[in-house]
């Protein structure tokens, strides 16, 4: 199986084909949960004779969209694809067999599949059927569209985003728990396109009791870039509930869609009122702190959570940081103050020293209505400040 390496040469037609996959594969960025957004686009003599993208689970993959719309010009075409094609028999039969049907010529995959039913057999099949093959180009890029997919894969553990709104002052609520609104429209907005992209939606019950979230996508198909052929799904809304005292009444169990709500302890009246009220109860070990978090999150990658966003107060997502469990920080911050009797962002174990501060790589900055959005990273080591400044 070829492969980038220093030596493989991709020219400038290559990267201008894939970085149009890579765009294609956005389209599906709302409807293809659990399986990852994909796009490919097939050219031949420097045409463009087909593309599609993958759009939705159950559905025909991009390598199929494009293909249809080829016929037979795909003979001897060269197909960029944003994931290596796969090879085994899922929902769809496998696309490796309809490229070599086509007689495509050359296939480029951005990378291979993390999938351990595929991983590299996909492009082996269509290099044993004298299809020449390469992958790595704008692999960052393809990669990046599912973060979630390619960690469940790799780590057996779904891709964790937390969400937080503070004030210029780093406040999350006043002191008695209000904090309706701290930011704008704009940015409320902003974290349900957020949403509507999540596998999942995960609170604590602390924030349930305190706050009663509906935890829904309120928007429609049409706010959402990408395209629809069907409804939007809404997210799996996951309580961790360690005493089990969700009520059978609140809100996210008013909404449509799944409720899973996880526990530590065996309350059968409580469980029974909830699954009458529509939600599933499931038990996961206990910590003397709340749950195993660890146990919360390969409970979710067994179930085809990709990606889970956390909208919770500032003890459980503290709990997450700490135990090195964040993927991803989107912080909104509003040009507003709430002084130092205000509720915190986040509740984190006291440093003894500066050394032990938790570094953050930022990825963007940018104005969200009249609120800054701020996306950052746990930074993989804590670099020393070796400049003797003051």
């Amino acid at each position: 199986m070829a492969e980038a390496h220093a030596g493989t040469r991709f020219d400038a037609a290559d990267h201008r084909w894939m970085a149009r996959a890579v765009r294609l594969a956005r389209t599906g960025l709302y409807t293809t949960r659990p399986n990852p957004r994909v796009g490919c686009v097939l050219v031949r003599d420097g045409e463009v004779v087909g593309e599609g993208a993958h759009l939705h689970a159950g559905g025909p993959h991009a390598e199929i969209h494009a293909l249809d719309a080829a016929g037979d010009d795909a003979r001897g075409a060269t197909a960029y694809v944003t994931l290596e094609p796969c090879a085994h028999q899922g929902r769809t039969p496998p696309c490796t067999d309809a490229l070599i049907a086509a007689r495509v010529a050359r296939v480029v995959a951005a990378h291979v599949d993390p999938n351990p039913r595929v991983a590299g057999q996909g492009l082996a099949r269509l290099d044993a059927a004298g299809i020449a093959t390469v992958h790595g180009l704008l692999a960052a890029e393809a990669e990046a569209l599912n973060p979630g997919f390619v960690k469940r894969m790799r780590e057996g553990r779904p891709w964790v985003t937390v969400k937080l709104a503070q004030s210029l002052d780093g406040r999350t609520a006043l002191e008695s728990g209000e904090s309706r609104w701290i930011t704008s429209a704009a940015a409320r907005r902003d974290v349900h396109r957020l949403r509507a992209r999540s596998c999942a939606i995960l609170t604590g019950a602390g924030t349930q009791r305190t706050d009663d979230p509906a935890l829904t996508v309120r928007l429609e198909a049409d706010d959402l870039p990408g395209h629809f052929d069907h409804a939007l799904h809404a997210p799996l809304r996951v309580v961790l509930d360690p005493g089990l005292g969700t009520p059978a009444d609140a809100r996210l169990l008013q909404a449509p869609g799944r409720v899973l709500v996880l526990t530590a302890v065996d309350k059968p009246a409580m469980a029974g009122a909830l699954e009458t009220a529509g939600a599933e109860v499931a038990r996961v070990p206990g910590e003397p702190a709340g749950l195993d978090l660890v146990a919360v999150l390969e409970l979710l990658a067994r179930r085809e959570v990709n990606e889970v966003l956390v909208e919770a107060g500032a003890t459980l997502a503290g709990a997450l940081l700490a135990a090195d469990l964040v993927d991803e920080l989107r912080l909104y911050m509003a040009p507003t103050l709430l002084g130092d009797a205000a509720r915190p962002l986040l509740r984190l174990p006291a440093l003894a020293s500066m050394a032990e501060r938790r570094e953050l790589e930022i990825s963007d900055v940018r104005r969200i209505g009249r609120d800054l959005r701020i996306i950052a990273r746990p930074a993989p080591c804590n670099p020393s400040d070796e400049s003797g400044d003051s």
